[in-house]
């Protein structure tokens, strides 16, 4: 191998090198953009979800021989009774 072999072998040698260093740099730039942009679409979910307002239902059955009166059942939050009181006049007019 001569002198001149040599120096163009290091040339491609160095060139090869120089563009292996920048393609390393704009991996990198790529690899911490996309844990930036990771971390950001989580924590816009998680700001999403907690605009919500959580809401439980319960339901309850119960038998009750009513008789005359009204039955109520205790608990938390709107409480849905049945018939409304337009429909038990109806019902107590048409008793005989």
């Amino acid at each position: 191998m001569n002198a001149k072999e040599d120096m163009i072998s290091r040339y491609a040698f160095e060139s090869a090198m120089v563009s292996f260093e920048k393609t390393i740099k704009r991996l990198w730039i790529i690899i911490l953009l996309l844990i930036i942009l990771l971390a950001g679409t989580n924590g816009a979910w998680i700001w999403y979800e907690s605009q919500w307002e959580v809401v439980e239902t319960t339901e309850i059955e119960q038998e009750v021989d009513t008789g005359i009166g009204n039955a109520f059942v205790s608990g938390t939050g709107d409480v849905i009774y049945g018939q409304s009181e337009a429909e038990n006049q109806n019902d107590q007019d048409k008793a005989p």
